[in-house]
């Protein structure tokens, strides 16, 4: 169960989230990733003390770190940069999540790499993308993905407080979109022979992630209003909450298809034909009503029991409100893949899959994430250099 990626090394230069999360990605697949570090090591490796203050664990660096091979090495020194560039020369896919001007300090821009290593995939994700401005800004993905992408402000109502995002989820999506153009790059070299640069952002990642709307605004010149439940012009597109306070949401986007259903469901099938309700445009008119009438009879029964009477009706479409304990007890998490056993001693321990399955080639985990510095001495072996050669950058401070 190597993955579809066996064979390919791929070496990440990455802080944080975004660039491991592409790398966490390919090394699910299979790929060999050497994560470079510097000698205090990636400041990801601190969401230990962030959260958890003396937790034994580090679940956050686990998800996008696991299956890796940790090499500190000090790109302070000219040394050190000599050594990244060897390292890069043997590999497939160069992935950074540095910012621009660093990497060109570093001699570890595209150019240069690319003229030492022609076939290599450089793979570079930006908080705000290769050109303008912006470029070289800084960026978190609660900044160039949550705000300025203009997310936080499609999911504020009027008047409404400013939302916060998880943690990573701008991170975690970019770092898809990542590993898909180099997945992608790497289809191109095995057909022509030819290396190349891919890249993606924070920024563009957000904008596409509210698609819908921008397009409508770009083609329509139009705002897509933010929907409030209690005015929802679909009522069966709308959340709503059970007599044991158990919320869920019902998703009838097909008007003319899903209102008989709902209206059944809920012991209200006069409300078909009712003049109030009868079509999309007279259920938006009344949406207020027809909204508080569902409240209340949706308050009339546990949501188990709900759930029975959507069973009869084919056409019902919803899903519970799920907080993270009712997902882990969801019967469906289980069997969709969600959840992994990655090698740990003698047992394993869970933690969440990567989405993607490939069915001909199943990749499956190899390790925890790396101990800093834990493989260095085997890479740099791998490289050609002695015992002798090994200790003396120790010595120096070159590696660690």
């Amino acid at each position: 169960m190597t993955g579809p990626m066996d064979g390919v090394k791929v070496v990440e230069l990455g802080v944080w989230v975004a660039g491991p999360a592409a790398g966490g990605i390919l090394s699910d697949w299979g790929a060999d990733v050497i994560k470079i570090e510097p000698p205090a090591g990636d400041p990801a490796r601190t969401f230990q003390q962030m959260l958890g203050g003396d937790m034994p664990t580090n679940p956050v660096f686990e998800l996008d770190n696991r299956s890796k091979r940790s090499v500190v090495v000090d790109l302070a020194q000219a040394e050190g940069q000599a050594i990244a560039a060897q390292i890069i020369d043997e590999a497939d896919v160069f992935l950074t999540n540095l910012r621009l001007s660093a990497l060109q300090r570093l001699g570890l821009d595209y150019q240069s790499l690319a003229a030492r290593n022609p076939g290599l995939i450089y793979c570079a994700i930006t908080g705000y993308g290769l050109e303008g401005p912006d470029a070289d800004r800084p960026a978190y993905d609660i900044a160039a993905f949550w705000a300025r992408s203009g997310i936080a402000a499609q999911l504020t109502p009027p008047g409404g407080a400013l939302p916060f995002q998880r943690g990573g989820m701008g991170d975690h999506n970019v770092g898809l979109a990542g590993a898909a153009a180099i997945s992608a790059a790497l289809y191109h070299r095995e057909r022509t022979g030819e290396g190349q640069m891919v890249s993606s952002s924070l920024f563009r990642e957000g904008m596409y992630t509210i698609g819908f709307d921008i397009n409508v605004l770009l083609m329509w010149g139009l705002n897509m209003a933010v929907g409030t439940r209690e005015a929802m012009g679909n009522p069966a597109i709308n959340n709503y909450t059970a007599g044991d306070g158990r919320r869920f949401w019902v998703v009838g986007l097909e008007g003319d298809r899903h209102w008989p259903p709902l209206a059944r469901a809920v012991g209200h099938p006069e409300w078909i034909e009712d003049e109030r309700f009868a079509t999309p445009r007279d259920r938006a008119i009344n949406a207020v009503e027809l909204i508080a009438a569902l409240d209340e009879a949706f308050a009339t029964r546990p949501l188990d029991e709900w759930a029975e009477i959507f069973a009869t009706e084919p056409d019902m479409f919803w899903a519970p409100v799920n907080t993270l304990d009712d997902l882990l007890a969801d019967p469906q998490t289980g069997p969709s893949g969600a959840l992994v056993e990655v090698p740990d001693g003698a047992t394993g321990t869970t933690m969440l899959a990567t989405p993607v399955d490939f069915h001909g080639t199943p990749w499956a985990p190899r390790s925890l994430a790396p101990e800093l510095g834990e493989h260095t001495d085997e890479v740099l072996a791998e490289m050609g250099r002695t015992p002798d050669q090994i200790t003396e950058l120790r010595s120096s401070g070159t590696v660690a």
